[in-house]
This record gives C-alpha cells, sequence and structure tokens, in this order.
C-alpha cells in the first residue's frame, strides 16, 4: 500500500531560491515512526559505518522514502514521487528529474525521462522540454540547491564526504557558468546532514581532507575526529564568489525528521528539488 496521501505540503521545508525559484527539502513525513539518536551517540556513529544500524527491518523505510536504491518498494517510492509533483503544484504531465548518484564531481544537465549517472543536475529552463525542476537524494550528505536570478538556470547537487572534495560544487557552479549565470547572481541553500559533530572519522581521513578543504576540520561531540562536509560546502560557496547563501542548522542523524544512515544503516532518503517559477 502507498502511504503517500498522508503527506502533507507542512512536510516539506521550504528555502530561499532567489525571485524566480522555488527550493525545497523533504521530510519523513508525518506518519514517519519517531526515532532519537541514542544515548551514546559515539558508539552508535562508529557502529553505523557496517550498515548495522539500530532500526527495526520493517521500520527502514518508514515515511516519506524518494530512493529507487534503498531497496524500498518501487511502487511505493514512484507513488512517493508522484506525491511530492502534486504537493509541488506541477501540471499534470510535467515532472522531475532525477540522477544516479555515485559520490563523483560530474555535473549533468536535467533531461526528460533520462536518469545520468552524476553528482549533480543542472535544469535550463529555456530548453525545449524541460523537466520541472531538478532532484538530490541524501540521507546525511549534504543537499546543495542553486538558483540563478532569473530562473532560467536551477541545480541540485549531492556533496558527500567525497563528492565535496573532487570539487562538485565548484564544478556545479562552472556548468552554471558556462551557461550563463554570474555567480554572484546565484542563489544557494544548503540541506539537511549530519553535523562535524556527529560525523566521525579516522584520524587520517580527517588529516587527508583537512590538507584538501581545511573548513571541513571537526571534532565530534565526544571529541573524536570528526568532519563538518556542509561547512566544506560553504567555503567553497563563498569561494566561487555566490551572492545569495542560507543554510539551516539541522542535522540528520540528530533530527529524527529526517533519514540518517549513519543512525540507521538501511534508511530511505530524503530530497532537494529545485524548481524554476
Amino acid at each position: 500500500m502507498c502511504d503517500a496521501s498522508a503527506v502533507e505540503v507542512s512536510d516539506l521545508i521550504e528555502v530561499d531560491l532567489g525571485p524566480r525559484a522555488r527550493g525545497y527539502f523533504t521530510t519523513r513525513g508525518l506518519r514517519a515512526r519517531p526515532v532519537s539518536a541514542p544515548n551514546d551517540v559515539g558508539t552508535q556513529a562508529r557502529g553505523a559505518e557496517d550498515g548495522s544500524g539500530g532500526r527495526e527491518d520493517g521500520a527502514a523505510y518508514d515515511g516519506w522514502n524518494l530512493a529507487l536504491h534503498v531497496g524500498d518498494d518501487p511502487q511505493r517510492v514512484h507513488c512517493h514521487r508522484r506525491r511530492l509533483e502534486e504537493l509541488l503544484g506541477l501540471e499534470q504531465g510535467r515532472h522531475l528529474a532525477w540522477m544516479n548518484q555515485v559520490h563523483s564531481a560530474v555535473v549533468s544537465s536535467a533531461q526528460v525521462d533520462e536518469v545520468p549517472t552524476a553528482d549533480a543536475l543542472v535544469l535550463d529552463a529555456r530548453t525545449a522540454d524541460a523537466s520541472a525542476g531538478c532532484c538530490v537524494l541524501v540521507a546525511d550528505c549534504v543537499p546543495v540547491l542553486l538558483a540563478s536570478r532569473d530562473g532560467a538556470l536551477t541545480a541540485a547537487v549531492h556533496a558527500g564526504r567525497r563528492g565535496m572534495l573532487d570539487g562538485v560544487v565548484p564544478a556545479t557552479i562552472d556548468f552554471l557558468q558556462r551557461a550563463g549565470a554570474e555567480p554572484a547572481d546565484l542563489w544557494a541553500a544548503v540541506g539537511p546532514s549530519i553535523c562535524g559533530s556527529c560525523y566521525e572519522v579516522p584520524d587520517d581521513m580527517l588529516a587527508l581532507s583537512a590538507q584538501r578543504e581545511p573548513a571541513c576540520a571537526s571534532r565530534t561531540s565526544w571529541g573524536t575526529p570528526g568532519l563538518d562536509v556542509a561547512a566544506g560546502v560553504l567555503a567553497q560557496l563563498e569561494r566561487a564568489g555566490v551572492g545569495h547563501i542560507s543554510a539551516g542548522q539541522w542535522c540528520t542523524y540528530e533530527d529524527s525528521r529526517f533519514y540518517s544512515y549513519r543512525r540507521d544503516g538501511v534508511t530511505g532518503r530524503l530530497a532537494g528539488v529545485a524548481i524554476p517559477r
């Protein structure tokens, strides 16, 4: 059974993408089973590395999972995606563009009825048969939405640790520039992700990551080496000269409204969506 009818507009977090675009991040939805971060945060974060999070199998996809690649029922996921399009008020026959994410720095054009292997999608609303919007899926990685002042160009970016370090964010901005957008006239919204106080990594990973992007260096709340991928993303946006940047203070690991791979192991994915007005 598809439970997407239970999802409401209030389950969407709207963000500022300027005067000619709309941006949203989804949550698990009102019918999601409550999840709380465990008291022993450090132990649970380390244990989730192998996908052995503490949730029951039947609860892994509770709520508004929008990912087809995580083991959920495809029919249910397609139903959730249709519900998302309804809540966004898209005209009948117009659909969102998705991608096959692989933790790369590859940027692709959003196309109707195509799912490219990439970690950033750029939608040019000036092209014929343009999709209604572009999407990114995450469950701890950093989702980034971008839009030009005139709304002609929008982008959805998947910035995990590897993608952030390999430059998926500046690669997307370069792509937008080649399409005619000026960085100073771009709006960027950084969405829910695991925070630097919860993302524990080995010492050598912290050292190597900090060499490539110093802003991502962190310590966990229990005193071990950590990474703040969102801080790295924000630093890259600022260096690129993006004129309007916003970021919420959400942590997917700590906040039960969101899916978290680190917390749960097998789990769903939330979406970031950028739509030209």
